[in-house]
């Protein structure tokens, strides 16, 4: 069987010298039952490769599973990857296998591998090494016979090194590499890829396909897409939408490629008038401004936290003289409350002076009355549990999202959560 062949079969186009490469090594590799890794960055279709190995194996004939390990919560993947006991754990009911017990004779593709927690590497390494785990809450030794795909779009060697992936399984899974190129380096492929995209968006929906005029195509395969073929396809279905001429040049398909290091994606901005007379001037420029303005408010709380925390330590009051641009404290002018405890008044930066006079507003008026200061002495370990709660509620309880707004690895925050019982 033959590279254009293979090509044919899995819907791969294109004929840039990696791509060819890439598929002959994933040719080669897939009558064994070797490991296999396949890296390369989001959205070059990595998939593909892991269902040509699947497709061209002596197992091609078992199942084939496709598992997001990124997409799996770290307290339920070890029971969707190895299964659990009936009351192993709340919720559990009844008794469930897992995909290595499900792919017995198959192949499982583990997508986003960087993702998965320290925990889970070390019971996947030992299936790597003979092929045994255990359910969650048992302690019966089963056995499996799966061939493993594994691909990721992070660097795995630099994970290794700040501890985040285990070095062990690193060289396990990395028996046969397979790079899949990006987009940004395959050349032509990029015209063929739009023109593949344009025709099924025009045969889908009966219309005529889009044409590019000689400036557009120079255009279109000088931009890098960040992500990739991914990307290459929503600015086809787009520009096959939106634009009533079907030849397109270089000015309109500039207005459907986001600016270099503009990762925001394109917006369709209309030359027309809505019923009021109005332009429709929505553009990147208004989602700008919003991110601004979260980016500023973000920035305030920060300096209010960090100032009721340097209020309450006995040398706080000289780090914030020190500091007086930082948290806009006017020059030895402090007060003091019922407790005795000394603060400075800070400048409210969100109200207009008047009078033309330097006023002064105290810290129980510049924050808002949502977020009023108490004005008791907070211990850290009290300021720590509700920075922990606002990250969980802010980020609906999920500890991934939340783990990374307070700058902490998941672990650590599961940790604090148990020790505060939240």
């Amino acid at each position: 069987m033959d590279i254009q062949t293979i090509k044919n079969r899995f819907g791969i186009i294109g004929n840039s010298d990696h791509l060819n490469f890439a598929i002959k090594v994933a040719m080669q590799v897939a009558p064994t039952d070797m490991t296999v890794l396949i890296t390369g960055e989001s959205g070059v279709g990595k998939e593909s490769f892991s269902k040509i190995i699947h497709q061209l194996s002596a197992r091609k004939h078992g199942q084939f599973i496709a598992v997001n390990c990124g997409a799996i919560p770290e307290g339920t993947i070890d029971s969707e990857l190895f299964g659990h006991e009936k009351g192993s754990f709340t919720g559990a009911y009844d008794a469930r296998k897992g995909y290595f017990e499900v792919t017995d004779g198959g192949t499982i593709f583990l997508d986003e591998i960087g993702e998965m927690p320290l925990p889970t590497q070390s019971r996947l390494l030992r299936v790597l090494e003979n092929g045994e785990f255990i359910r969650v809450g048992s302690s019966k030794v089963l056995k499996t016979d799966v061939r493993v795909v594994a691909a990721t779009n992070v660097n795995l060697i630099q994970a290794v090194e700040k501890g985040k992936f285990r070095e062990d399984l690193y060289y396990r899974l990395n028996t046969v590499p397979i790079f899949v190129p990006p987009l940004r380096e395959r050349g032509q492929d990029i015209e063929l890829l739009f023109r593949k995209f344009t025709s099924d968006f025009a045969e889908k929906h009966h219309v005529n396909p889009i044409k590019l005029t000689e400036d557009a195509k120079q255009a279109l395969m000088a931009y890098r897409y960040p992500g990739n073929i991914r990307q290459l396809k929503n600015i086809a279905e787009q520009i096959s939408l939106l634009e009533m001429e079907r030849e397109v040049d270089k000015d309109i398909l500039f207005k459907y490629l986001p600016q270099e290091g503009n990762m925001m994606p394109a917006i369709y901005k209309s030359q027309g008038s809505n019923n009021d007379g109005n332009k429709n001037d929505f553009s990147e420029r208004d989602i700008l401004y919003k991110i601004l303005f979260d980016m500023r408010n973000d920035v305030e709380e920060l300096k209010k936290l960090v100032h009721n925390l340097l209020k309450n330590e006995n040398y706080g009051e000289e780090i914030i003289k020190d500091n007086e641009d930082l948290f806009e404290v006017k020059q030895n002018e402090f007060k003091e409350n019922a407790d005795g405890i000394r603060t400075p008044f800070l400048l409210d930066s969100r109200k207009e002076e008047e009078d033309n006079t330097n006023e002064s507003f105290s810290i129980e008026d510049y924050q808002d009355a949502d977020h009023e200061i108490e004005e008791e002495s907070l211990s850290l370990e009290k300021k720590e549990k509700e920075m922990i709660e606002r990250a969980l509620e802010k980020n609906q309880n999920k500890r991934k999202y939340a783990a990374r707004d307070l700058g902490i690895s998941e672990r650590t925050l599961y940790r604090k959560i148990k020790q505060y019982d939240l």
